[in-house]
């Protein structure tokens, strides 16, 4: 149980999946199933094609892909467009993903070569045109989602990178990282660039993840120009990378819920956990509050904090959103010796630790998880 407020928790699983991405992955699961088979024609069919319509319908892209994560989106694309020539990037722009998976590694790996270009904190339209020669396959631009460069800074904006390509007739790659199609500054959240923004600029292809704002299974999806896409698609490094029907089957259905977008921000959890009115937030923490204050446990000492949660996930790296905390302080177990033991549950609870307390942060608790953990304190308690 995620009671950090880290809403997607790295370590932690990231997004959990909504209920009917996990009601159609069981029944994938458990039978047979149309993967690579065309029921029209009765022949063998394209697993993608389960998904490349509903992606290519909701963004605007011509085509669509799907691979294991992100980074074997950008892996592939890279060793398909540029394997043996010179890829522009900023410098402020060579983030490590995490897990120390590092740009410049993952380009190497795909066979391109890394030319950097301007500065970290500032990189200019005129330092990709001055790089550009022969020996350029690609420029790639990478959204710095899970940092922020602030202060003295530039940035050569998308539209002009893609108008700059056309010019030279050089692709231009958008490393999106976490793909979001719902419009979050509507919510009092920092504007994250949409995949449909992105894709409204001409840019060649974007890549992003599946797990990570988008709200569903980890995947590395793929948008962009037919003629690209079916490059890389026949690349041979393509099927080491593929998805299987499980994915298939959660991706599915966790698009589906953006063609009804108030849907999505109300089943998707990690969308409802980040746009959340701290009101209902307030609700669940005094349920809980109530629920656990019945067990009158001699030396345990709960309150309620205000305090903020976290996005997580390599995205919106300096919102904090605000939440409510319950608190406990137990007179027999230090913090530490409390969060140990609840770490140690049936069902862990997973919990932060400040100015001595432990605290549980109810933006990323539902309701219905209020029972384990009563129970495993009762249990704690008790002993």
């Amino acid at each position: 149980m995620n009671a950090t407020g880290v809403i997607l928790h790295t370590n932690l699983g990231r997004a959990p999946l909504c209920n009917d991405a996990v009601e159609r992955l069981v029944e994938i699961a458990k039978g047979y199933s149309n993967l690579e088979y065309d029921l029209v024609k009765g022949e063998r069919g394209l697993r993608y094609d389960h998904v490349q319509k509903i992606l290519c319908e909701l963004s605007g892209a011509e085509d669509a892909l799907v691979v294991n994560n992100n980074a074997a989106a950008l892996l592939l694309s890279l060793n398909t467009l540029a394997a043996g020539k010179e890829v522009i990037v900023s410098r402020g722009e060579l983030v490590e993903i995490g897990g120390e998976f590092r740009i410049p590694e993952v380009m190497e790996k795909s066979g391109a070569c890394l030319r950097e270009v301007g500065t970290t904190n500032r990189t200019r339209l005129a330092d990709y045109e001055k790089a550009i020669g022969p020996e350029t396959g690609l420029i790639l631009k990478v959204h710095t989602s899970n940092f922020r460069i602030v202060g003295f800074t530039e940035d050569a904006v998308l539209p002009s990178l893609v108008a700059l390509g056309k010019t030279r007739g050089i692709p231009v790659m958008y490393d999106l990282g976490s793909g979001c199609f719902a419009e979050l500054d509507c919510y009092g959240l920092e504007r994250e660039p949409t995949v449909t923004d992105v894709l409204e600029t001409g840019v060649s292809i974007i890549t992003f993840s599946g797990d990570k704002l988008l709200g569903g299974p980890q995947a590395g999806i793929i948008l962009g120009r037919r003629n690209v896409l079916q490059e890389i698609k026949q690349n041979p490094l393509n099927r080491a990378l593929r998805i299987d029907k499980l994915t298939l089957a959660a991706l599915e259905a966790t698009m589906m819920q953006y063609f009804q977008p108030d849907r999505a921000i109300s089943r998707l959890r990690v969308l409802k956990a980040l746009t959340e009115p701290l009101k209902d937030v307030d609700k669940r923490v005094k349920k809980l509050l109530s629920l656990l204050r019945k067990e009158r446990w001699e030396g345990v000492i709960m309150s309620v904090k205000k305090g903020f949660s976290m996005s997580g996930g390599g995205s919106l790296p300096t919102q904090e959103i605000p939440t409510l905390l319950l608190s406990l302080v137990s007179k027999h177990l230090s913090p530490s010796n409390l969060e140990e033991r609840l770490r140690y549950l049936e069902i862990p609870i997973i919990t932060r630790i400040a100015d001595d307390e432990v605290l549980f942060d109810l933006r990323t608790i539902e309701e219905e998880e209020f029972s384990a953990i009563r129970n495993g304190l009762k249990q704690i308690f008790s002993s």
